[in-house]
């Protein structure tokens, strides 16, 4: 089973040395996110230079704040300096990042992730021919094409989302749509991909799968509880996604958290929910509830996530506990 990991700072140990972890303890990948702080690049850099064998991917950086050849040329160098090992992943980001921090309007994502992507592919085609593109969000004219095989995953959440994934790209990082809903969710990934004679087993399926792993179980829950709490009280685009399974308690979270009932809205949080959007348990049930979510849902490559909550030594446990050497 290939399992990546969402590489965040815990303890005194800093993301490269996290990914320096994860390839010592057989984990395929580690994935860098990025939203205020800290540039994802530069870390997918350091983790690129630092480690041997182990995938590199971002999740994710978005498709307003860089251009479509920044993000080509970003792609390009990393696959150098990865060795090969490099993977894309985009996604449209929210309103409140992409209007209140980076200034920009959030005019039409779906649009602006299919024409982006369309672009980058075209930028990094390697014919050497001019690219000229003109949609109806971007343009470019008379550059030629560089030359790089960088996969590119996108987190389509939405229908239309998904598409995109479908139309143009090697895998689709979803997150929050609930695992027992994640088969029908992909069939619109599928319907794109036929309808542009693609091969849809072709595309990897490889979500966010949020895990907490405890010797007291409880303790997992409730860092589970508090994540999934915030998704669908903070993000529309979540609640509706957790919606499809759950439409009363997706409600009700989203309320109590609009409140500032904070905990109300984490109580909320049902054991069916947690059980069908992450992972949480003792290090024996985490494992086995990973195992049995790929081997019953398609999932092609999880990249376990340890939410903000989880104090340093649930994270520690998690990443030795999901560890592929251990699963």
């Amino acid at each position: 089973m290939e399992t990546g990991l969402m590489v965040t700072a815990f303890g005194d140990a800093d993301l490269a040395d996290v990914a320096v972890r994860a390839e010592e303890r057989g984990y395929d990948a580690v994935w860098v996110g990025e939203l205020w702080g800290a540039s994802g690049v530069v870390q997918a850099t350091e983790m690129a230079c630092r480690t041997d064998e182990i995938g590199i991917g971002t999740a994710i950086l978005n498709v307003y704040s860089r251009s479509p050849a920044v993000l080509a040329m970003t792609a390009a160098s990393l696959e150098d300096a990865a060795d090969g090992r490099f993977t894309l992943g985009v996604g449209t980001s929210t309103a409140t990042a992409v209007e209140g921090l980076h200034g920009m309007s959030f005019d039409r994502p779906v649009r602006r992730a299919h024409e982006t992507i369309e672009l980058i592919r075209k930028f990094t085609a390697g014919t050497g021919d001019p690219v000229d593109y003109e949609g109806e969000l971007l343009e470019a004219a008379n550059f030629p094409s560089i030359e790089t095989s960088v996969p590119i995953y996108h987190a389509g959440l939405g229908p239309a989302n998904r598409r995109v994934v479908g139309r143009l790209c090697d895998g689709w990082i979803p997150h929050n749509i609930p695992f027992s809903r994640l088969e029908d969710a992909f069939e619109e990934v599928a319907a794109a991909a036929r309808e542009r004679d693609r091969e849809p087993d072709e595309i990897a399926i490889a979500p966010y799968v949020p895990s907490a792993v405890s010797d007291d179980p409880s303790e997992a829950r409730e860092v589970l509880r508090r994540h999934v709490a915030y998704y669908v009280g903070s993000g529309e685009g979540y609640r509706r996604a957790v919606a499809t399974a759950y439409p009363d308690e997706a409600d009700r979270i989203a309320d109590a958290w609009r409140a500032g009932d904070r905990d109300d809205a984490a109580s909320a949080v049902t054991d069916e929910m947690i059980a069908d959007l992450g992972v949480a348990g003792t290090p024996e049930e985490a494992r086995e509830r990973l195992r049995t979510l790929v081997a019953e849902t398609g999932i092609d490559h999880p990249i376990v996530v340890i939410p903000e909550p989880a104090s340093s030594d649930v994270t520690e446990t998690t990443i030795e506990a999901l560890a592929p050497e251990r699963s």
